[in-house]
């Protein structure tokens, strides 16, 4: 994803979309020239919704709702560590605490490593584990070194915090999200799983290069690193309920926004988000990006002035047509592609 993130964050937010008349017409000839049906549109300017809406068609001579449900792939994280700092401000959750008291994996349970990784290193992608299981030899979970001690990208990490907060509150993910985070921040067309709701709402199919539609996966059992179903709308608010503080404490806020590791050499992972510190006014952003098979995604932060973006495609040249969008939209902004480069 790093073509993604470097070629969307070389723009700037700066005005409204709807005020350049050709650019929805471009931006219908963009999704057609890359083979991919719809784009989501999302902006937020001074902590209030500017913009929210669908271009393309669901399918051929079917114009795509603004209320379409996307799947977000890997922007779900941030609903999870969200919801589960929501609770840490409530006193019902502590970052620093082992997750072996309410989970240990039964791949590791003879690994005296288990005793040493916390929601901490879950949110910041630093508690040992592959990406997915999957990815060992043998399909079965191990360290790949301490918790705590470097970065590395890992949904398992995501998925054992879920398995935590299962056995504490006795309740499923999508449970207590919909309890605790989507009730609070206005989300009504959000879920974690593909329930009996879906078959009323407008879907965004993901297709391939060639624009030819995937099989649609619905999801039965929540995960908490993957396959989010959302509205543009409905991550907007996500978004700014995120910048506005709701339901977070000004101490829990603070923690989520400092850097806990590097991802590289310019750019952190707070809890939850990517940060990109430093900018040249003093402020920072914070960003993170999804991508599956037929998904590309993107939100990005700015919270000390307020501002947002959120893109959805379902496409898998979604990431071109995502930044032809961005150049539209935005002025050129080369510091923060230096801060990647």
């Amino acid at each position: 994803m790093k073509f993604l993130i470097t070629t969307l964050l070389t723009f700037c937010f700066t005005c409204n979309i709807l005020a350049q008349q050709d650019v929805p017409e471009k931006i219908n000839d963009w999704l057609r020239e890359e083979n991919v049906p719809a784009i989501g549109i999302g902006l937020i300017k001074g902590g209030s919704l500017e913009m929210a809406r669908v271009f393309g068609e669901l399918e051929a001579g079917t114009p795509a709702p603004d209320q379409t449900i996307f799947n977000v792939a890997s922007l779900t994280k941030p609903i999870v560590a969200v919801l589960t700092l929501q609770l840490v401000t409530d006193g019902q959750w502590d970052l620093d605490e082992p997750l072996a008291r309410y989970w240990t994996d039964p791949d590791i349970a003879d690994d005296p490593l288990t005793q040493k990784l916390t929601t901490r290193h879950v949110l910041s992608h630093q508690t040992g584990f592959k990406n997915w299981r999957r990815m060992y030899d043998d399909q079965k979970l191990a360290f790949e070194f301490e918790p705590g001690t470097k970065f590395q990208y890992s949904g398992e990490g995501y998925e054992y915090l879920r398995r935590a907060l299962k056995n504490k509150f006795g309740k499923t993910l999508d449970q207590l999200v919909a309890d605790h985070l989507f009730q609070a921040y206005g989300m009504e067309d959000s879920r974690l799983i593909w329930d009996a709701d879906m078959a009323d709402q407008p879907f965004a199919t993901g297709h391939n290069v060639e624009g030819v539609a995937y099989e649609t996966f619905k999801r039965e059992n929540a995960n908490a690193a993957d396959d989010l179903l959302v509205s543009v709308e409905d991550y907007c608010r996500f978004v700014m309920g995120v910048m506005q503080k709701e339901g977070l404490s000004d101490a829990v806020f603070a923690d989520m926004v400092s850097p806990q590791v590097q991802a590289n050499d310019r750019v952190a992972f707070g809890l939850g988000w990517m940060i990109i510190p430093d900018l040249s006014d003093g402020s920072y952003a914070l960003m993170h990006t999804g991508g599956d098979q037929g998904v590309r995604a993107i939100a990005i932060l700015f919270p000390q002035s307020q501002d947002g973006i959120v893109l959805f495609t379902n496409g898998d040249n979604g990431v071109s047509v995502m930044a032809k969008v961005m150049g539209a939209i935005f002025e050129k902004g080369g510091e923060v592609l230096s801060v990647l480069n």
